[in-house]
């Protein structure tokens, strides 16, 4: 099956929009929703807050680019650093998007399921979502840094900005962060 701009645009309108929902959903069904932040201080709260919109608009830059702003030969050229070759960039591009949003959605739960039963295990599975979006984002952003280097298109240094943008929460504040605070 050939992955087209179509099917990682759809994959995203899905499943995106399902993280949100996971996360409205989530809070609602939990008792005391500040167990989330775990061992953040309060004082950190709003600049993470911050860094979450800071995070949003830098996945909406890639988004944006690599699904409209260039055309669909263009992307479909996008290359992982360690290989060569002119196709198979939308395949890329929906690993690297699934490996962001598929593992958020299920965040907020698995957190919830930790703070819950306080089994030992369960703090693998929070910690492995988290971590599987770090590596989403670390493909997201090398397939954006490839395309800069293959000068694909004018532009190719926003997503690469937006793959930064979105590292700052992810992988600075989800993935290292609020891991070793959290009080397993």
């Amino acid at each position: 099956m050939e992955i087209s701009r179509e099917t990682v645009r759809l994959a995203v309108y899905i499943f995106g929009p399902l993280v949100l929902a996971s996360y409205v959903f989530g809070i609602y069904r939990m008792s005391d929703p500040n167990q989330l932040w775990g061992g953040i201080p309060e004082s950190w709260r709003t600049l993470n807050v911050s860094c979450m919109f800071v995070s949003a608009a830098g996945f909406l830059i890639m988004w944006w680019f690599f699904l409209y702003r260039w055309d669909a030969a263009t992307v479909e050229q996008i290359q992982w650093p360690w290989t060569e070759g002119d196709s198979g960039g939308h395949s890329r591009l929906l690993i690297a998007f699934l490996l962001v949003i598929i593992p958020a959605m299920f965040w907020l739960e698995a957190t919830a399921f930790h703070i819950r039963t306080d089994y030992d295990w369960t703090k693998w599975v929070v910690i492995g979502t988290l971590w599987l979006t770090c590596i989403g984002n670390i493909l997201l952003g090398l397939l954006a840094w490839n395309a800069h280097q293959q000068d694909l298109a004018s532009d190719t240094i926003w997503p690469v900005i937006g793959a930064v943008m979105l590292a700052i929460q992810v992988i600075g504040n989800d993935g290292i962060l609020w891991v070793s605070k959290y009080p397993w």
